[in-house]
């Protein structure tokens, strides 16, 4: 069993990292993942959460706020929809994610009407914000 395993994470603005990883703790959708060498292939949504990154030069934390895992033989890509290195969060980050959130639910309550799935899903989407920003120390407001 090899060490270490190649990670890569993505965000549409940029290649944030490209490392070699003992493990990479995913936020996953559906709970809380840890990859490590030879893992099992698997493709996961992300949900808002910190992602944890263990490797040879110590561990490295993004806040993400939803995307896709896939980890595979080579080892673990990321391609988020948003990832910001979690010492460069700041609160007012941490407020535009969470009023970006509030909108998309306020959105979902109004066009979905009378239709559940997509407001659940908006009203979740916001709470895992507001979860996410306790778990960093920052207001979510």
């Amino acid at each position: 069993m090899a060490d270490t395993m190649q990670f890569e994470l993505v965000s549409p603005e940029r290649l944030l990292a490209s490392v070699q990883a003992s493990a990479v703790q995913i936020p996953g959708a559906d709970g809380d993942m840890t990859a490590m060498p030879d893992h099992a292939p698997t493709i996961t949504t992300l949900r808002p959460g910190v992602l944890r990154v263990e490797g040879p030069e110590g561990t490295t934390e993004y806040v993400v706020t939803g995307g896709f895992a896939e980890i595979g033989a080579g080892g673990v890509s990321v391609l988020a929809e948003r990832a910001v290195p979690k010492a460069e969060m700041t609160q007012e980050e941490m407020a535009n994610m969470v009023e970006e959130a509030k909108t998309a639910y306020s959105t979902a309550k109004e066009f979905f009407e009378n239709e559940p799935g997509p407001v659940d899903d908006a009203a979740k989407l916001l709470s895992d914000m507001v979860a996410m920003g306790e778990d960093i120390g920052l207001n979510a407001r």
